[in-house]
């Protein structure tokens, strides 16, 4: 089975082209294909397949350890600029098919003519707690307190098309995250677990954050959860809808537009290698 290594950030999955491969198992594909030391190495499996809905491609993500997410931004980046390279989709903007719905995601192209950067619209945030989903009785999961086995934390929660619980920081540096990130993902409150982002806020316009993947653990960047910063910075006051986020792989600029709500993610895409791996699914 032919592979290719793509990266967003240091963000990396392994990409298997559906339109020419067959991959019967992705769960277990995913568990043994991420290994660092016994497979190939990666934050997870994407698949990148022949649209079922009105969109020019589609992608289907599994995580490290072989669940299945509905959306990852900086992955999303990858399958359109891998689509866009490969020629399997030439649309710009291109239309990708997620479990998390149709996202439309603006093209810019390198000297060479391939996909350099691009822009995803993430669409809108959801808000309300029973479908992000987290078991509290508020509207709203905005600087409400959790519990876990160490410590009391206010944290703002959001989806985008996934669930992420956002903690502000005075130190981001300093944050135990293998400790807390595996309390926070397996805390009760949360039914279908959370992708934990810890953030320090240097300005309105400018964050560093650090994040605990549900299924992954910590990684180098995470599209989804940045864009869940943004959204959680403008509803705590703390930042602008305008910002840069730096995250241990590189930068993302993100904006929530106030004209319709939706989330705006721009940052890299990368090729990094290709290979085979014996068999489909193992």
């Amino acid at each position: 089975m032919r592979f290719t290594k793509m990266q967003g950030l240091g963000n990396d999955y392994v990409y298997v082209d559906c339109f020419t491969e067959q991959v019967d198992d992705p769960l277990r594909l995913a568990i043994a294909i991420s290994d660092r030391h016994f497979g190939v190495g990666s934050d997870g499996l994407i698949l990148v397949m022949p649209s079922t809905e009105a969109a020019d491609v589609r992608m289907r993500m599994f995580n490290a350890d072989g669940s299945e997410a509905q959306m990852c931004g900086n992955g999303v980046r990858c399958v359109a600029k891998y689509a866009y390279d490969h020629g399997h989709a030439a649309a710009n903007p291109m239309r990708v098919e997620t479990a998390a719905g149709i996202k439309t995601i603006e093209l810019q192209l390198g000297p060479d003519g391939k996909v350099a950067t691009a822009t995803v619209d993430m669409g809108k945030p959801v808000l309300e707690p029973e479908n992000i989903p987290i078991l509290i009785r508020q509207a709203r999961a905005v600087d409400v307190t959790i519990k876990t086995a160490s410590r009391a934390l206010q944290m703002t929660c959001v989806s985008m098309g996934n669930p992420h619980a956002v903690f502000f920081v005075d130190d981001v540096a300093s944050v135990p995250l293998a400790q807390l990130g595996p309390e926070i993902e397996h805390h009760p409150v949360f039914p279908e677990r959370v992708n934990a982002h810890f953030v320090q806020v240097h300005s309105p316009a400018e964050v560093t954050i650090r994040t605990w993947e549900r299924g992954s653990g910590i990684t180098l960047a995470c599209g989804t959860g940045a864009s869940a910063v943004c959204v959680a910075g403008v509803q705590t006051h703390r930042t602008a809808r305008k910002i840069l986020a730096h995250l241990p792989g590189g930068d993302l600029r993100l904006e929530w537009r106030a004209s319709d709500e939706h989330v705006l993610m721009t940052g890299p895409a990368a090729e990094v290698f290709t290979g085979d791996w014996p068999g489909k699914t193992e």
